[in-house]
């Protein structure tokens, strides 16, 4: 399951985060080759950030999948990621950094169980 954390100092008060989820999901399903019933995107705006020492329009990513990333699909998901957040937000793409982490499934094994057993019980 794909996660794309996504943190920024720009306020989502009046902004469509609906949108920028939707297409955030879009876009890392597209790239990783994963069905988009299976990404999730958090969205926290207002967060106290500097980047380059100012405090104008940032943002931060970390986007976790269970293989699928690669140095090609990284480069191709910063830019996708990017440019929604500059579009949507007016976060300048200088201005936005993402790190990936690609967790083996052997690493994750007992974690995705568990993430399996509460989607059972609650769903």
């Amino acid at each position: 399951m794909p996660c794309l954390n996504i943190s920024t100092n720009v306020s989502l008060d009046g902004v469509d985060t609906s949108s920028i989820l939707s297409e955030a999901t879009s876009s890392v399903a597209k790239i990783i080759g994963k069905p988009e019933n299976y990404v999730m995107i958090v969205l926290k705006g207002s967060v106290p950030m500097a980047f380059g020492g100012t405090e104008d329009p940032a943002a931060y990513g970390e986007l976790v999948s269970i293989g699928g990333l690669n140095p090609d699909v990284n480069k191709k998901l910063s830019a996708a990621v990017s440019a929604i957040l500059e579009t949507k937000l007016s976060v300048p793409k200088s201005r936005f950094f993402l790190k990936f982490y690609d967790t083996k499934a052997h690493q994750s094994q007992e974690y995705a169980q568990c993430l399996h057993a509460l989607h059972q019980h609650y769903y």
